[in-house]
């Protein structure tokens, strides 16, 4: 499996997490409320309403048509607030990287702690 594929998100949606759109709470997509970055379908039905599942079932085939056209105005483009900040990488060296951060401030943490 490519590093690219881990998340499973579409090529679609990566581009457009490289871009610097602004986020919001929605239920537009699937009646849950979750982040994702602003495009048309999420302004179109800001208003959608707290009806998880239903709402993720009905939209369910506009979402896998838009994920198949590489639309990334009708599709769910789930992110973060500072989403443009993200690296692309495999999941291991995310991993391996908190971990060698952990360990140093864990380190640094005990020598503080044992020096008089």
């Amino acid at each position: 499996m490519s590093w690219r594929t881990e998340a499973g998100t579409s090529a679609a949606h990566r581009q457009a997490l490289k871009e610097r759109r602004p986020t919001r709470l929605t239920r537009a997509f699937t009646g849950r409320r979750a982040r994702g970055a602003v495009n048309r379908f999420l302004n179109e039905h800001e208003d959608a309403p707290a009806a998880y599942p239903e709402v993720h079932y009905a939209t369910a085939p506009l979402r896998a048509a838009a994920r198949e056209a590489g639309d990334v105005e009708a599709l769910n483009l789930w992110a973060g607030q500072a989403h443009w900040l993200a690296r692309e990488e495999p999941a291991a060296t995310v991993v391996e990287r908190f971990t060698n951060e952990a360990r140093s401030a864990l380190s640094s943490a005990l020598q503080r702690f044992l020096s008089p």
